[in-house]
């Protein structure tokens, strides 16, 4: 009777082992986490590649400082290099956490924040993948699910914008459907914050000048309203004269994504046209240069592409060049210094929106892909420029395989 109970009492002692490793488990699984991965290598010097396809790859880059390209996954931020790399390589440094899903990503200098779905903001040094600093953030909206190539979370990102001058005196600005807040992006210091009615203001990005733009109607009809990035007062509200039920209002001239930007345009939902604007420290300036979806403006220069591609002044609307022989063309993404057109054949052309004049023109193709596709999402940065190909039928509802026209569908090149 002694050695049963013994057995026995060996038998509990070894369930409740088990019970306790298997606890363990399920605490270093499921428990929130953050796992960084920092560069074993040295900060890669910026690279020049010959003008022409670099590569394709099967996610969307976001290319940093000239040197680096950053990714997304749905909880990982990561980067390669060089910028110049023909394909996805090994991850120079990455950053994961979990449960929360990764929302957005943009990077200013050698900054990368990522932003994610409990709200939490996470600065990364992009010279090493160290954790510059971290900071809660308002919960972000929800978003469509992202596709397999992320090219919304790293080249879109909802509700974050950065503003002002470098280094310290940038302010990082983090909106969803209940809050607001101004974060300096030097260390994540909290600068400011506002409660907002949930569901009746939507941020659309930020002006050159220092401004956080936003469509309001939380007390009367939609208002676009101009809040000042570093303290979160607000300047101005205005609303385009003539403006008769909701309004959509679409940035414009931007330095990158939504960020410092010099116009606007402003129109109904489902417009295809809308009006354009100037932003500056006073209301925005009509700019009938900026009017349709056909034009993009780089400075003080609006490009067009209805009837040739033609280059006018932002403010008076003169038309100071005219290039005829591009066809039926398509920006496809400008950067400052440069606009990006796709013609019909799938020449990519390059030109300086001030004269015209070509920078570069090549096939946008490699290997044995062909030119049978139609252009999605496109970036451009650092003399690079990024674009996802669909297939030419691919509807929005298709699956990614039936959407993009390969495994590896985003076209990467140097102009």
């Amino acid at each position: 009777m002694g050695k049963a109970r013994g057995r026995r009492s060996v038998v509990a002692l070894v369930a409740v082992l088990a019970v306790a490793a298997a606890a363990a488990v399920v605490h270093r699984v499921l428990a929130p986490a953050e796992v960084s991965t920092v560069a074993r290598a040295a900060y890669p010097p910026a690279a020049t590649p010959p003008v022409g396809v670099v590569g394709r790859l099967p996610v969307a880059p976001l290319v940093v400082d000239g040197r680096l390209r950053v990714y997304a996954s749905a909880r990982q931020v990561y980067a390669d290099q060089p910028a110049s790399g023909r394909h996805r390589v090994t991850p120079f440094w990455s950053y994961r956490r979990w449960p929360a899903r990764l929302d957005g990503v943009l990077a200013d200098g050698t900054t990368v924040v990522s932003r994610w779905s409990d709200g939490r903001l996470v600065a990364l040094d992009a010279r090493t993948g160290r954790v510059a600093w971290r900071a809660d953030g308002p919960a972000p909206g929800p978003v469509p699910a992202p596709r397999r190539t992320y090219a919304g979370t790293v080249w879109d990102p909802v509700g974050l914008h950065v503003a002002g001058g470098s280094g310290a005196r940038t302010v990082l600005v983090a909106a969803g459907p209940s809050g607001i807040g101004g974060y300096a992006l030097g260390d994540g210091r909290r600068l400011w914050q506002a409660d907002l009615r949930h569901g009746c203001r939507t941020d659309v990005g930020t002006t050159a000048g220092g401004d956080l733009v936003g469509v309001d109607g939380c007390a009367g009809p939609a208002t676009v309203e101009f809040r000042d990035a570093a303290t979160g007062a607000v300047r101005t509200r205005w609303r385009p004269p003539d403006t008769s039920g909701a309004l959509v209002v679409t940035l414009v001239g931007c330095r990158s994504g939504h960020s410092g930007c010099r116009g606007l345009r402003t129109g109904g939902p489902g417009d295809g046209t809308g009006r354009g604007w100037l932003v500056g420290p006073g209301e925005p300036v009509a700019a009938p240069a900026l009017d349709g979806a056909d034009t993009e403006l780089d400075g003080e220069w609006v490009v067009g592409t209805s009837g040739g591609v033609t280059g006018r002044s932002a403010r008076g609307g003169a038309q100071r060049w005219r290039r005829a022989d591009l066809g039926a063309a398509r920006i496809l993404a400008v950067e400052p210094g440069r606009v990006h057109l796709l013609t019909e054949g799938r020449d990519l052309v390059t030109i300086d929106p001030a004269t015209g004049a070509e920078r570069s023109r090549f096939v946008l193709n490699v290997g044995q892909d062909g030119l049978g596709w139609v252009p999605g999402r496109a970036y451009a940065a650092s003399g690079y420029l990024a674009v996802e190909r669909l297939r030419e039928r691919a509807g929005p509802g298709d699956d990614d395989q039936g959407y993009f026209l390969t495994a590896e569908p985003v076209l990467l090149a140097a102009t």
